[in-house]
């Protein structure tokens, strides 16, 4: 992962919401909502949120009581979030470091992560820290997505960008998000955190677009690929989108397309 992988900045939030949230992440956000509600927690914490999506999931499903607190790194990411939330004065919103949150030890009943642990440069700091402020019979829901070869969309647009660049393909999407979905791995780390109980769910959903410049837009503009491409060509960014929205037709067909999309999700429980 490079510096570049994190930064979720300038018109990469309005697109990635708009466009990627509904396009991606929406199914598993609904998933992993009801995963953290039916334990019916009295304190949950969200990290790595983005734009938000399981926050909007999760919240109306949650006590009115619960304390809800959300956190990101990238505060653009975070206020985008904050302005799609209904009630959004109900949550705690903040600014944090997953690999160092400012909350002390047991503080929470649930910790969930919705496609974010890919973004730590340390991994099992970041369980840890994840176990710390876990209560005792607390739990860690977290979600990553599976190898890029699973993920239809996200493989043709980066075939596409590797294209224009042969000598230094932009492989965002296959390094970071879809670059640790081993699952074996993912377990043993979380045991080194000190994770005693551990379940793992593979789920397959279709990703759905109503033309094939959906998901060409959401990962050209609507991800750190973005970044990548811009450095390599000043000016490119259009035209890989529609060279990018032309493969897709040419794979998908040219009206409303779906595409797989598979992640695994990890319940860890302190």
């Amino acid at each position: 992962m490079t510096h570049e992988d994190k930064n979720f900045t300038g018109s990469i939030p309005d697109i990635y919401d708009e466009y990627l949230v509904p396009l991606i992440f929406e199914p598993y956000a609904a998933d992993m909502a009801k995963r953290v509600a039916d334990a019916n927690p009295k304190a949950v914490l969200e990290t790595a949120a983005g734009s938000g999506v399981v926050t909007r999931a999760l919240a109306p499903l949650l006590n009115e009581n619960t304390r809800y607190v959300v956190t990101d790194l990238n505060q653009p990411m975070l206020n985008r979030a904050a302005s799609q939330q209904p009630q959004a004065d109900q949550i705690e919103w903040l600014q944090a470091d997953a690999l160092e949150l400012p909350f002390k030890d047991q503080s929470f009943d649930a910790v969930c992560c919705q496609f974010g642990v890919m973004f730590f440069p340390d991994k099992i700091a970041g369980y840890k820290e994840a176990l710390r402020v876990l209560k005792e019979g607390g739990k860690f829901v977290f979600n990553v997505w599976d190898r890029i070869e699973e993920n239809e969309f996200a493989q043709s647009v980066t075939d596409t960008a590797s294209r224009f660049f042969p000598d230094d393909p932009p492989v965002f999407l296959a390094r970071t998000p879809h670059g640790h979905g081993d699952v074996d791995a993912i377990v043993s780390d979380l045991s080194k955190a000190g994770f005693a109980k551990v379940e793992v769910s593979t789920l397959s959903k279709l990703s759905r677009a109503t033309s094939p410049y959906v998901p060409a837009l959401a990962y050209c503009q609507g991800t750190p690929l973005r970044n990548e491409l811009e450095k390599r060509e000043s000016g490119s960014l259009k035209r890989i989108t529609d060279a990018a929205a032309a493969d897709i037709q040419n794979s998908f067909g040219s009206g409303p397309i779906s595409g797989r999309i598979q992640g695994h999700v990890f319940v860890a429980r302190k």
